[in-house]
């Protein structure tokens, strides 16, 4: 009888926890999504820029580390402070 109301418990407890994650979660996602951001070139690894360059139409397909078309999002400020970072495409 006791394990049972045990494990009963462990059930709600982990439960309560899932849900204080999701909501708090939720939060950090909003947030993200107000902050302020900038395209940054010339910092993104191979295969991780957001978006389309003259060379392909599409995220994910930077073909090399570094490549001055290639951008990611950054914080608005941050890019100043990247090495290697511009606020504009450099030519590769």
């Amino acid at each position: 009888m006791k394990l049972n109301r045990v494990a009963k418990t462990a059930v709600a407890t982990t439960g309560a926890l899932a849900f204080a994650m999701t909501v708090i979660s939720g939060t950090a996602v909003a947030q993200d999504k107000k902050a302020k951001k900038e395209k940054c070139y010339g910092i993104v690894a191979k295969g991780m820029n957001d978006c389309a360059t003259s060379t392909h139409s599409c995220a994910g397909q930077a073909k090399v580390d570094n490549h001055g078309e290639e951008w990611i999002y950054v914080a608005k400020g941050l890019c100043d402070r990247i090495a290697g970072g511009a606020k504009a495409p450099k030519k590769a």
